[in-house]
């Protein structure tokens, strides 16, 4: 943890059944809208009213001249490899989760059990006995990843661009053209790392960012790499129980200053997305202040959390019993967030990542 990161306040009495509901499978969105903004919006206020139907290009409605919109300008890696065991032939599927060092990668690896420390795995059609991309497990972490420290000529990320693909989450059974590969990273991404995209994001156009800039709405960007611990279910029935795994993160002095400046000046920080929410929470130093920093955080959300810096929220809906329902039930209530989500599946919205969102405010 880095020295500006801050804890939830443990709670107990919390269970993961609390945040169970019923989705229809039909209501998973499958591919990305053609159009980014033209996805839905349900508004809902934090503590009283029914929620309100708009399309999400209206989002500016809603928004006050003073306020701050806090965006995450992580960019996804096409972090997904599939090659074959060096010696067998058996193929592999590795999906890289955290860079360690250059070369050296944190990598979620399935069949897991066939690939012990020191096998070797290699990537791309061989060519004069030379493969473009190879690895070798050099360790085991405690949750089953593998350590793989990987060797090729070239600049890595356009071996990646040849040989990966993207991350898709497994709720995604339709797989991403190439050439759609833009369509899975907001239009600010800029930072690669990321083995997720930070879906609440996916909504805006460059236009619709440019009209909120003409109002008078004011945009800055944290980074927070997302690692797919962010969407792992909770598998205790004890909420607080659960541990999140680390993510990289970092706040810049200009960043720090907005935000800080926003809150004294009577405007509200508005968070796109629930990483940018939490890297916030992890870089506040005090209520209605953060500090700019960087460092590795597991910060964990949930009814009973303190909010410091957050005053909105644009969010996508989220997984039954996942931890980023959790985080928005401890914005909004939970109650509350499950009877919108309800009406959410009344009214036919479309469910995660390429789905609709939701403004709370």
């Amino acid at each position: 943890m880095s020295a500006c990161e801050t804890n939830n306040r443990m709670i107990s009495g919390l269970k993961t059944s609390d945040y169970i509901y019923d989705l229809p499978e039909e209501l998973i969105a499958q591919d990305p809208l053609t159009d980014r903004s033209s996805s839905r919006l349900m508004v809902l206020g934090r503590r009283e009213g029914s929620p309100r139907h708009h399309v999400f290009r209206e989002v500016g409605e809603f928004l006050n001249p003073n306020d701050l919109l806090v965006i995450n300008d992580t960019r996804v890696i096409p972090a997904r490899l599939y090659g074959v065991k060096k010696d067998t032939g058996a193929s592999v599927e590795v999906l890289l989760l955290k860079r360690l060092e250059e070369k050296l990668w944190e990598c979620l690896v399935k069949p897991g059990k066939k690939l012990r420390t020191g096998a070797e795995v290699v990537f791309g059609e061989e060519k004069e006995g030379e493969y473009p991309l190879t690895g070798i497990i050099t360790g085991i972490t405690d949750e089953g990843n593998r350590i793989i420290n990987f060797s090729y000529s070239g600049v890595w990320e356009e071996i990646l661009d040849i040989l990966g693909e993207m991350p898709l989450p497994p709720y995604i059974t339709h797989k991403l053209p190439r050439e759609n590969r833009d369509r899975y990273q907001t239009v600010y991404a800029k930072y690669e790392g990321s083995a997720a995209a930070p879906t609440a994001g996916l909504h805006f156009t460059k236009e619709l960012l440019d009209e909120l800039s003409d109002k008078g709405i004011r945009t800055a960007a944290v980074t927070l790499h997302v690692g797919l611990g962010t969407f792992r279910p909770v598998k205790v029935d004890d909420v607080t129980k659960h541990h999140m795994h680390t993510e990289w993160y970092r706040v810049s002095e200009e960043t720090a200053e907005l935000v800080n400046r926003t809150k004294k000046e009577g405007g509200r920080v508005i968070c796109v997305g629930t990483t940018s929410c939490r890297t916030l929470e992890s870089a506040a130093v005090q209520k209605g202040e953060v500090r700019a920093c960087e460092g590795e955080t597991d910060i964990f959300i949930y009814p009973g959390y303190e909010f410091r810096i957050m005053d909105g929220l644009i969010t996508n809906f989220h997984l039954p019993g996942s931890t980023l329902l959790m985080l928005v039930s401890a914005f909004a209530g939970r109650e509350r967030i499950l009877s919108a989500y309800e009406e959410a599946v009344r009214e036919r919205y479309r469910f995660f990542s390429f789905g609709d969102a939701m403004l709370i405010i």
